[in-house]
């Protein structure tokens, strides 16, 4: 009779269940997003080796319940013809959340699962002192709650106005969240006070005539958890507007985290811990002071 490992089977994406030698698969997928030809396979499986339902979890992911033991090595084999395979668990990086970004969505400012994808393939599965979750959002809606991950990315806009193209509309005032531009059509004069703004991108989108242009960033969070106890991610550093510096910041957190971190302790705790100053010098150390404002 086959003996099942239990903790090694979690951390590779197979759950136990209630019911004995039964597992739930979670699947890995980045930023939410699969294949119409994957879902077939997803299917297929789950009719063949489980009871023909799937569950979709709470970050983006899928699962197929009542996966028994003795299947599970043929049911990795199927999986991979479609190009898929079981999460990572664990004390590990988990799975790259994503809303659809700029590319699908008129309010993203950044390609949100096109980052998720790049993330995945750097970070997914990396070893950590605890599970470690990043979750990406296209804009300040914040669909997918920045704040609430280990280490959560916002998408940013840093706007420009050019005088010279502006017909004083107000249609930047009007969408302009924190009133941070104030327009009067009468004596054509704009005011635009940035310490008001909040880079949420809306005058770049709503000017008819592209008087308004702007730069994306990435505003980072860091030490988010949820479950049974909150904490709300912090930012502690300026919007950074290089991908390289973003890759910089997640690298240098990761490190952090196994520098300093005791096993089964959140980043958010490690932070408490070992003190926000020690954290933010790691940070500032690992960038370019040439890319921040």
């Amino acid at each position: 009779m086959q003996k099942a490992n239990y903790k090694e089977l979690k951390s590779n994406g197979f759950m136990p269940q209630v019911q004995k030698d039964c597992f739930s698969m979670r699947l890995r997928i980045a930023g939410g997003q699969i294949t119409a030809e994957q879902l077939k396979k997803v299917y297929e499986i789950a009719t063949e080796f489980g009871q023909g339902h799937i569950h979709v979890t709470a970050r983006q992911s899928m699962e197929i319940p009542f996966i028994k033991l003795e299947d599970i090595e043929t049911v990795r084999a199927r999986l991979a013809e479609a190009g898929l395979e079981p999460a990572a668990g664990g004390n590990r990086v988990r799975t790259i959340t994503a809303c659809q970004g700029c590319t699908i969505c008129p309010r993203g400012l950044i390609d949100a699962a096109g980052l998720a994808r790049d993330m995945d393939e750097r970070y997914y599965g990396e070893p950590v002192p605890h599970k470690f979750k990043i979750g990406i959002t296209g804009c300040r809606n914040n669909c997918l709650k920045a704040e609430e991950n280990d280490l959560g990315i916002k998408g940013a806009m840093k706007p420009q106005w050019r005088e010279t193209d502006c017909t004083y509309c107000g249609a930047c005032a009007a969408v302009c969240p924190t009133k941070a531009i104030t327009v009067s059509r009468q004596d054509k004069t704009l005011v635009y006070t940035e310490t008001e703004c909040i880079q949420c991108g809306r005058c770049v989108k709503a000017c008819p005539v592209k008087a308004w242009e702007g730069r994306p960033g990435f505003t980072v969070y860091f030490g988010g958890t949820f479950g049974n106890s909150i904490r709300i991610g912090k930012r502690v550093l300026p919007t950074l507007f290089e991908i390289t510096d973003l890759h910089r910041v997640i690298e240098a957190t990761m490190e952090f985290f196994r520098e300093h971190g005791k096993p089964k302790e959140r980043l958010a705790y490690t932070l408490e811990r070992v003190g926000w100053d020690v954290f933010e010098e790691k940070l500032n150390s690992s960038l370019q002071t040439e890319t921040r404002i």
